[in-house]
């Protein structure tokens, strides 16, 4: 599985997820004052599952 944590995902997470074989990008390296937008562009053009602790960023999504 392949994860894009937002900012707000401890380090801790981050490690957890590497250690046991997860595919971790996290956008504190990419740019971490991205915006949402940004960040919700980058998880479907790298087909990655976002991990994050923002109300407005999970929000963000319309479930059909």
């Amino acid at each position: 599985m392949k994860f894009l944590l937002d900012v707000g995902v401890g380090k801790k997470v981050e490690k957890w997820l590497r250690e046991y074989g997860f595919d971790v990008l996290s956008v504190r390296d990419i740019d971490p004052r991205a915006k949402d937008s940004q960040i919700l562009q980058w998880a479907v053009e790298r087909q990655r599952m976002i991990i994050t602790m923002d109300k407005e960023l999970a929000t963000c999504f319309e479930w059909t």
